[in-house]
This record gives C-alpha cells, structure tokens and sequence, in this order.
C-alpha cells in the first residue's frame, strides 16, 4: 500500500510539474550591439528541456517574444523572429517614429493592439506586424530560435538589453490563408533573406485558376512553377515593413528565362508593388489601366496576394518592368557594333530619378530645373542600354541629342512650327504625360522615375515620354509640397517646394507658354473628358476595383493593421476604414477633375494648315536672298557667314547634321547688310543644313564640311 501511495504520489507530482511547465516556460537570451548600417546581427536562444517537445495552436505553443532595446529614433529599426525550422515571422518593422527605445515590450498573437498602435517604449504587450503563431506548425520547439535585427538607417545607434521567448498553454494563434479570388503567388526563399542587390534564387509559385475561378493554396502552380532571382525594389518604399519586389524568370541553371505570367506577354523581369501607404491599394493599378486606355503604353499589371517562406505578406500588384521589347517599349534593339549611322539613334531609355550607386550611370543636364536656390540639377541616368552595356558612342549620342532638345526648349526659337520643340518631341506623349500627372496631382511627377525613350531616326526619332511609373504616392496621398490639394499644378512643384533636392525640369513651363502646345492640350482634355476620363467612368472604376480588392484587402490589413493609422505620407483626415479610404478617393477625384476643367488653358481650336509642324519639305537648297551666306563653302576649320540687317534685333543661327540634329544652335545679331562672323567649326566631314531664323525670315544654306 506504501508503495502505491508513493508511486501515487510521485505521479502526481510529475503531472504537477507538467502542468506548471504548460502554463509557462520562458527562455532568456542575451543582446549586445546592433550594427547601424543596415545589415543583419542574429541573436539566439537554444531552448532544450521544452515540454511538450512539439508546438501547436490548440494547447501548447510559443505564446510571446519579449525585447528591451536601448535605441534613438525607434523607427529604424527591423525585427523578426525565426523558429528552428525556418520559419520566420516579422515582429515589427519602422514602428516609432522618432520615439526612443522598445522598454518591456511583450509580441503576442493573442493581444488586441497592434504594435502599429503603440508609441515608443512600447512598454506593454502588443500584437506583431507578423502571425506570430505561424510558428506554431507542429514544430519540435526545442532548437535554436533566432533574434535577427537591422538597422534600416544610419545615424542612430542601439543594444539589445536582451530577451525572451514564452511557451505555454494559451499559444499565439496562427494565421491560416486557404483561398482567394485573386491570384496567389507562393515564394520560398529557404530561409534567406532578400537583399536589396544582388538577386538571390528562390523558387516561385503562382495559382490562378482564370477569371471568376477560386484559387486556393492547395491548388497546384498552374501559372508559373519555377525558379526566380528575386531582390528588394524601389526606394522610399523599402522603409515600409511590406516590401516590394524585384525578380527575374530564370530556368534551373540560373539563365534568365522569357515566360507569360497572369496573361502578360513572356518576358523575365516583373515586379510586386507593396502599396504599402496606400491603403486603396489601387492607385498604382488605376494609373496604368487609365493611361492604357489613351492608347499610351503602360505596363500591365494583376493585383494579386502573395505568400513568403510560408507567411503570408497581402494584396501586392504584379507588373511588368519597364524595358525595351516588343511588347513592353517597342523600340530597335541596339546592338554593339551600332556605333555609327541610323543604328546609333536608337532605340534608348533613360530616366529622371534620383541617382544610386556610386555614380556612372547618367550625366547631369547643363540646364538647370525651373527653380535651382540650392544648386539643385536635372540628373538623366541610362536605363537601356544600361550603365553596364551602353557603350561610349552611344552614351554620346543620347546626351548630345539631349542637349539638343533641351538648347532647342530653351532657345528664343522654341515654338517655331519648322525647327522648335515639335521636331525633337513627340508632342501628344507630352500632351497626355501631362494629363496623367495633373489628373492624380503627382507630387513626384516629372521629376522622379521619369522615363523618356528613342527609338532610330528612320522610325520617327523624336523624343516620347513615358511609361508612366510610379504613382502610389497620386490621387491625394502625399501630405506634402501640394501633393493633397486638389488645385495647383504638378508641374509647377517648385513654387511650393523650391528648396527640395529633385526639381522638375524647365522644359514643362516652356511647353505651357506656348498658345499651340496649350490648345492641343485643351483639345485632348475635352476629348478625354467625354470618354475614358468622364467622371461617371472613373468612380465607377474606382468602385468596381473596390468590389474585386475587398476580399483580399480584409487579410491584407489584418496582416498590416494601419487602418486609422497615418503611414507616411498619408494627409488627413486618417480614413477608419477601407470604404471611407475609397470614398475620400473618389470624393477627392471629382474635386480634382472639376479643377481642371476651369484651368486647363488654350482653345479647342485645331490649326487649319496641320502641316505646319512637318519638317519634310524643307530642302537643302541654297537661299542666299537678303545678303545670307556662308564661305568658303565647301571648306573646313573657320567659316565666315555673311548676314543680313537685323536691325540690331536678336536671330538664331543653327547648324543642322543629315539626321536633323542640333549640332551648333547660338543668338546673334547684326546692324547692317554684309556684317560677318567668323566661326571655328570642327564636325566630322559630311554635309550640314546651316539655318538663320529672324522674326520675319528663315534663311537657309548647304554646306558641306571637308576632311
């Protein structure tokens, strides 16, 4: 009986202890210094004696991390947690602001507020930007569990005081995504982390069963099942804790590798937009789908959710990347040995933006924006061929020819029918640029991810601008510089925000002083307004894209509760929910609209001669009426060009290759019949067009350059 008793006893002890040990079981860890350069430190925790051993979301599992960390301007700062078997789970991500240090803060799946509630130290317990019980998969929990931090901007040092993890029997549920009406797209990195360069491999997934089709995440990949190149992408937008993404199509050696994805042509660079500020999640998705529809190129795009090393991440916007193809920007392919002739004038992409790296990949523009009080400048960077392809000829070229366009835009000849601006320029992408910036008031328009390109002088080689790209911080959401006002121009940022470092060039001043330019714009816009641009036809599409999103965007916030929250640059009033994001949207929209309909200058008056704008018929004949020529013809070295009497009034001489580009372009004046000037000339042997255009007169000359 003795024994019994004790063996009695000594059972109920042990389950005793168990049930202790299930109520809680906290693991401590060290810290120690976290870098302040944007990479990773890891610390651990190796738990061993766990009991339990598995961990799940129904009685036993990790219940809560817990972090004290000493750090100036919370905000930059990164952590996520990684379980023993790989997963990972984000903690929290750029949370703070400029608030000081994280004091006693517990991350539990169970807590009501989100860390995106709380305000530095955090001391308290909140709910992680992640699903923390993700990691409650039926995991063996004993293993090496991983702190892993990073400092996302310099300047602000921490430590980690240290921390802990809690298992127990009110475990951190998980967040389980079975199904969605919109595409899914499943990435497994196997444990590494993207960096923003270079690309790392990953294995990619897409589900997607056709339009109307339940997809669901037991469903096979059916649209693509491959392997990737994937980085982070974007600038500004890395801050946020929903990263956008970069990634390439590659087969299984590595090679890139052209292939159709959610219906979009076969290629191997695409891109997954986070919107992670715009809690419409559709404005990026609205501009391109209503630029597509003004028969502008503009890259297609399939909203879709997205899963990561097995956690989910929301509502993303798969696009193609701006690049020449045959379905993307249709221009020639430049090869190596297009060096010389007609093969060297195209085609070309490049861009305004803000320049990366250490340099070499652009020029500068020797005419400075609109408004310059700090030196600011115009910085043009290769995108096709890029830095690391374009070749010396080439790069010349595309900065010679734009310099020639932007002397031209500048010169007192900027708007002459025969030699301004409409014979470099393709005038109607300029129209309808402009249109798509000042219809979404683009705070960062014209002068950030700015794409312009050029095809060969022999398939219309005027400079068209575009894709548009870009556009989430549009359609009133950016709290600064005007970006929230439904009045004012875009193109006239620098008259609210002079002092910002990327200015907008002068270029779209000029355009607007000139009464043609302003009435085909007008024309456009009337015509746009009874169409594509009408406003029953916007708020329906906004409303309609709010109908197809809402599912997805219920998970999206749950995952990312900033609902209610300001996300830099969100303006007030803060929405408190979805439908009132898409109402102060639409409401903004018609506001913005009607604007414009009472500023848009000009008049919807087309020229009755539409020729005037076609340089074709101008011939090389010589004209040496009213005392103009040039000697000694043909020659080389110095010319001496004999003028007419300008009556002391200013006239552009310009100096024209056979390809019609700009190769001399300068004032002069003249008081008298038979004045000369004298000018030293050092082009390549050949023949020139040599133009003076007067207030009254265009005078024209051949000449030809000898060896």
């Amino acid at each position: 009986m003795m024994r019994r008793i004790t063996a009695l006893l000594a059972l109920f002890t042990a389950c005793l202890l168990i049930s202790t040990s299930l109520k809680s079981q906290t693991f401590y860890g060290g810290g120690g210094t976290i870098p302040d350069n944007n990479s990773n430190i890891d610390f651990t925790i190796n738990v061993s004696g766990l009991v339990p051993t598995h961990i799940d979301t129904a009685t036993f599992g990790l219940e809560s991390v817990c972090v004290n960390i000493l750090h100036t301007w919370d905000s930059d700062l990164e952590l996520t947690l990684i379980a023993p078997d790989g997963t990972s789970i984000m903690l929290f991500s750029s949370v703070g602001g400029d608030g000081d240090n994280f004091s006693n803060t517990c991350l539990n799946g169970n807590a009501t507020t989100p860390i995106t509630d709380g305000a530095a130290p955090f001391s308290g317990t909140y709910r992680p930007i992640g699903a923390l019980g993700n990691v409650n998969n039926q995991q063996i929990g004993n293993g090496n569990w991983v702190l892993r931090l990073r400092d996302l901007a310099s300047g602000d040092q921490g430590t980690l005081l240290g921390w802990s993890l809690t298992f127990g029997n009110n475990p951190s549920p998980m967040f389980k995504f079975v199904s969605s009406n919109l595409p899914i797209v499943v990435i497994n990195t196997f444990g590494a982390d993207i960096p923003d360069a270079p690309k790392i491999t990953a294995k990619m997934g897409i589900i997607y069963n056709g339009p109307g089709v339940r997809n669901y995440m037991t469903d096979a990949f059916n649209n693509y099942n491959g392997w990737v190149g994937i980085e982070l992408r974007g600038s500004s937008s890395q801050w946020f804790p929903k990263k956008p993404y970069g990634f390439e199509t590659r087969d299984s050696l590595g090679t890139a590798l052209d292939v159709p994805i959610l219906g979009m042509p076969a290629e191997n660079d695409w891109c997954l937009i986070a919107n992670y500020s715009d809690k419409t999640l559709m404005r990026n998705l609205m501009t391109y789908n209503l630029t597509s529809k003004l028969n502008q190129y503009s890259v297609r795009n399939q909203s879709c959710e997205v899963v990561l090393n097995g956690e989910y991440k929301g509502v993303y916007l798969l696009t193609e990347k701006i690049k020449r193809d045959k379905h993307r920007v249709d221009i020639s392919k430049l090869q190596p040995a297009d060096t010389t002739g007609d093969q060297l004038t195209g085609g070309y992409i490049i861009k305004i933006d803000k320049q990366t790296g250490s340099g070499g990949d652009g020029w500068v523009s020797p005419f400075p924006p609109a408004q310059n009080p700090n030196g600011q400048t115009i910085y043009f960077q290769y995108s096709y061929p890029d830095a690391a392809e374009i070749l010396p000829e080439q790069k010349l070229y595309i900065r010679q020819f734009m310099d020639t366009v932007e002397t031209v835009l500048d010169s007192s000849i900027y708007n002459n029918p025969a030699l301004g601006y409409a014979r470099y320029i393709n005038v109607h992408s300029f129209i309808d640029y402009l249109i798509v910036n000042e219809i979404s008031k683009n705070v960062d328009g014209y002068r950030l991810s700015t794409f312009m390109y050029k095809d060969r002088n022999s398939k219309d080689g005027r400079l068209t601008i575009g894709p548009v790209w870009d556009y989430d911080l549009t359609w009133w959401n950016a709290d600064y510089c005007g970006g929230n006002d439904y009045t004012g121009w875009a193109y006239k940022f620098s008259d609210i925000c002079s002092y910002d470092t990327w200015q907008v060039p002068f270029w779209w001043n000029r355009l607007m002083q000139d009464t043609v330019f302003q009435n085909k714009l007008r024309c456009r816009w009337n015509t746009l307004r009874m169409g594509v641009l009408s406003t029953p036809n916007v708020l329906h599409y906004i409303d309609s894209t709010a109908s197809y999103l809402n599912e997805g965007q219920q998970r999206n916030f749950y995952q990312w509760p900033i609902i209610g929250q300001y996300v830099w640059p969100n303006p007030s009033p803060i929405a408190t929910s979805y439908t009132e994001e898409v109402q102060h949207l639409k409401d903004w929209v018609m506001n913005r609209f009607s604007w414009l309909d009472d500023s848009i200058p000009g008049h919807c008056v087309e020229p009755a001669d539409s020729s005037q704008n076609d340089v074709s018929g101008i011939n090389f004949a010589n004209d040496e009426s009213n005392g103009f020529s040039v000697y000694p013809n043909p020659g080389t070295g110095v010319f001496y060009f004999l003028l007419p009497d300008l009556n002391n009034e200013q006239a552009v001489l310009s100096i024209c290759d056979m390809n019609g580009k700009i190769v001399l372009l300068q004032n002069i004046t003249s008081g008298y019949a038979g004045d000369t000037r004298m000018l030293p000339i050092n082009f390549s042997p050949g023949m020139y067009l040599v133009r003076l255009i007067t207030s009254e007169a265009l005078h024209q000359q051949r000449l030809v350059i000898t060896q």
